[in-house]
């Protein structure tokens, strides 16, 4: 968590791979959480209702399907260790994933995309994303976006750009740039860790300078998002609701 908040990040060179390495990218994405691009076909997706949209309610099939072989690309940087590790953030509630389901032949749900991050404080480090049918992850996506609003959050780092997160309103920016846009996010907790340090016994499980994390409540805005969905008389389709809070802004 200290490497979060400083702005660095973790990858391996396979998926057996033992060891770590940090990342700090000299040019960093980020995706506007008031630029998302809502492509007409997109809207469509989500006011049809195509798909059933959840938070943490997968994880582990969330990372090890991000974790899998792909098409046109080299072996994953999603070592076993890692995704260890990111199971471990999930079960003290910092690392989330959302989940996209689709109806299966057999009366069931299937898992047809998804992504996982970590949130803290007023940003979410999103690290990877898979689809199996189109427009999934772009779904998850969107909902993230729409939920990370109703959270507060301010910060959504992708890490590095590519032509599909850039398609969705990602935007690039030297390292520098995104440090200041990270610091901003995270002010709170260095305010209480500061007060932590002065006054013994308060704001212990703050620490932002040990690395401790002050945890993004995704869950709960997923939570909030249904309410508003409903009150809006979405409630039969929260995917139109979603598409016209995203329509507004973007």
């Amino acid at each position: 968590m200290l490497a979060y908040r400083t702005g660095v990040f973790p990858m391996a060179d396979s998926r057996d791979d033992p060891e770590v390495f940090w990342v700090e990218p000299k040019l960093r994405a980020i995706l506007p959480l008031d630029g998302f691009h809502l492509s007409r076909s997109l809207a469509r997706t989500l006011r049809r209702g195509r798909f059933r949209v959840t938070c943490d309610a997968a994880f582990d099939a969330v990372i090890a399907a991000c974790a899998g072989p792909r098409r046109d690309e080299g072996e994953t940087w999603i070592s076993h260790r890692i995704a260890a590790t990111y199971a471990l953030l999930h079960a003290h509630g910092i690392a989330h994933s959302v989940e996209v389901w689709q109806p299966g032949v057999d009366g069931g749900e299937v898992l047809v995309g998804g992504l996982y991050g970590v949130g803290f404080d007023r940003v979410f480090c999103g690290e990877s994303m898979f689809s199996t049918v189109p427009d999934a992850s772009k779904v998850a996506l969107a909902w993230l976006v729409a939920a990370l609003r109703v959270a507060g959050a301010e910060l959504l780092d992708c890490q590095f750009m590519t032509p599909h997160l850039a398609s969705l309103g990602a935007i690039e920016m030297p390292q520098a740039e995104y440090l200041v846009l990270l610091n901003h996010a995270q002010r709170d907790s260095v305010r209480l860790a500061q007060r932590s340090r002065l006054i013994p016994g308060e704001g212990a499980a703050v620490g932002a300078a040990g690395g401790e994390a002050v945890a993004l409540g995704l869950p709960e805005a997923f939570g909030a998002l249904a309410a508003l969905a409903k009150s809006a008389g979405f409630s039969s389709s929260p995917g139109n609701f979603i598409a016209q809070s995203l329509t507004q802004t973007s």
